[in-house]
């Protein structure tokens, strides 16, 4: 009997590996569909997470522009803020500065009150012996106005009032405010009003109402001040002589002489100028002033003028005098000129005129 021969891929063994294939093939499928589906859900997450991310860092930016934009606005502020106060600073540095000037000005405004307050006692007594002897008589004889004073000033002093044309010339810049430098530093700070009753000026402006008084009613007269420029005391009289015998032409010089207000600086030379400009020229000028001039026909460059500068403005200011004229020279004080009253002196005695320097009381 024959032996039957075995087939190692049989039927039975194919269905078998069949059956293995598919199973694998199952279960790769529904591997395949779960990892399909968990993609998707973690695709889905991570688009999510991403689209907040994206909303997260463009409000992050919008947020940061803002902060730089709050920054440069409070760096801003402080700058600002900084410069305010410095400003702050600087005002309160100035009021106190003001501050210790009004207390000056305070003190020295209640000195002049009781100034004021004595002098007008002095007044009031005066007035009771004035009003005294007013029932007497009392001959002015030739004299345009009447001065109170004690002897006859003119005999004292040697000045002769004389002339048919007298020009007085009167020194209106700041020097005449005070005899010290330092008060008149002070003085011309101060208003118009307290600058002409500086007690100085007062004295210059007596001395032309003294000197107005002598002249005789035949008499033509002119003043002139002179400080930087120089103008007639009278309005709209350049150029021209005055009437001594009109009162009401005299009372106008010496109102126009007391509306001045001491400033600036001294050109003699401009005062001698105006001398040329009155036809026929003066044949008496009066001179009252206080020191050499500080600049001649333009101002000076410079804040201060030395003594040599002075000097050879005053040498060139005698050029613009006129030859002939007698100068008669009333010198007021003032400290650190000492050369003036040297120089005042000489043109006096050239031009044959007369020299003083008057005591506090006159005239």
């Amino acid at each position: 009997m024959a032996r039957r021969r075995i087939d190692t891929f049989s039927l039975s063994f194919l269905d078998i590996m069949s059956c293995g294939f598919g199973a694998v093939v199952l279960f790769f499928m529904i591997i395949n569909a779960t990892v399909s589906m968990r993609s998707e859900e973690l695709n889905k997450n991570l688009s999510e997470r991403a689209d907040r991310l994206k909303v997260e860092t463009s409000e992050g930016e919008k947020n940061l522009v803002e902060l730089r934009n709050t920054m440069e606005e409070t760096e801003r502020k402080t700058v600002e803020a900084r410069g305010l106060a410095r400003r702050i600073i600087e005002l309160m540095e100035d009021k106190k500065v003001e501050l210790s000037e009004m207390e000056a000005d305070t003190l020295a405004r209640q000195e002049h009150i009781n100034k004021l307050k004595a002098d007008l006692k002095a007044m009031e007594e005066d007035a009771k012996r004035l009003s005294a002897a007013s029932s007497q008589p009392d001959d002015q004889g030739d004299r345009l106005r009447r001065i109170q004073g004690d002897g006859d000033r003119q005999y004292l002093t040697g000045v002769k009032v004389g002339g048919q044309r007298v020009l007085v010339l009167l020194d209106a810049s700041a020097s005449m405010l005070d005899e010290t430098i330092v008060n008149i530093i002070r003085r011309r700070n101060m208003d118009d009003a307290q600058k002409i009753r500086s007690p100085k000026w007062q004295r210059a402006l007596r001395t032309v109402e003294w000197l107005v008084a002598q002249l005789s009613p035949q008499t033509r007269f002119q003043i002139i001040a002179f400080s930087e420029t120089a103008s007639p005391v009278v309005a709209d009289s350049g150029g021209q002589w005055l009437e001594a015998e009109k009162p009401d032409v005299v009372d106008a010089a010496i109102r126009g002489s007391h509306h001045l207000v001491p400033g600036g600086g001294t050109s003699l030379y401009n005062a001698f100028t105006a001398v040329k400009s009155l036809t026929p020229r003066p044949d008496n000028i009066f001179l009252i002033t206080d020191g050499l001039p500080t600049q001649g026909k333009d101002p000076p460059r410079g804040q201060t003028v030395s003594g040599r500068a002075r000097l050879r403005h005053f040498g060139n200011a005698l050029e613009e005098l006129p030859a002939g004229i007698p100068v008669n020279v009333v010198l007021m004080p003032i400290e650190g000129d000492a050369q003036a009253a040297t120089e005042f002196w000489r043109l006096a005695q050239a031009t044959q005129g007369s020299f003083i320097s008057p005591a506090r009381d006159w005239p």
